[in-house]
């Protein structure tokens, strides 16, 4: 088994990466489409309520993929020669994958109890600290000032990284979305509220007015990798 996979290590890690992004983009639209039902008011509370989980059990997995992308990417980024770090560096990245994914399984777990907010909070935290470190790294690359190589031939790379930067900003402005009704909709449960449902559908037009932004960021990402056009 260790042969095989030392042999087609770039080939699985590859494969992987598709899995990963097919994860993320159909994930994004399932939420998307769910997020009509759940802004209805014609709807009774009780099933825009599931229609709501089902959003956060879709969205679970689109995470998952954008998680798992960034070390794939990284990871086949050194066996290119594109990304100089390797060795015990890419062990200690694969345990804080690890790591990061428990925190967002445990957050997606904890969903209507009182440690969700926390949980929820600290991923949120991950995304504020790493969306600047791609974007500069990759700009400062592709300025060919480093750290990762972007000649001829390898700019796709940092472009690669750079459109994922972008798009994980749209993406924290979904995730604010969804913390929005956590809150809102205990108040609807109260009773009829126009005001509520008011502020349910500003959200819910914010988050689809950038999805479209966030669907042409992810497939110009997937471009990048496939085609490496530079």
């Amino acid at each position: 088994m260790m042969d095989f996979l030392a042999t087609n290590e770039l080939a699985v890690l590859r494969w992987l990466h598709i899995i990963a992004m097919v994860y993320w983009l159909g994930g994004e639209w399932g939420v998307f489409q769910t997020s009509y039902k759940v802004v209805n008011p014609r709807l009774g509370l009780d099933e825009r309520m599931r229609h709501m989980d089902t959003a956060y059990r879709i969205d679970i997995m689109a995470r998952t993929g954008i998680i798992s992308l960034l070390p794939l990417g990284l990871h086949m980024g050194h066996i290119w020669g594109i990304q100089p770090l390797g060795g015990s560096w890419l062990w200690a990245m694969w345990g804080l994958w690890a790591a990061w994914m428990v925190l967002t399984w445990g957050a997606f777990l904890a969903r209507g109890t009182a440690r969700f907010r926390l949980l929820s909070g600290i991923e949120d935290w991950t995304r504020y600290l790493l969306i600047p470190a791609l974007i500069i790294i990759s700009v400062s690359s592709l300025l060919g000032n480093g750290p990762l190589l972007a000649e001829a031939g390898q700019k796709w790379y940092s472009a690669k990284m750079l459109t994922f930067g972008l798009a994980l900003i749209i993406g924290v402005v979904l995730r604010l979305v969804m913390h929005q009704w956590q809150a809102l909709f205990p108040l609807l449960a109260a009773g009829p509220n126009p005001a509520v449902e008011a502020k349910v559908e500003r959200s819910i037009g914010i988050g689809r007015g950038v999805a479209y932004l966030y669907w042409v960021l992810i497939l110009t990402t997937a471009f990048f990798g496939a085609v490496k056009p530079f």
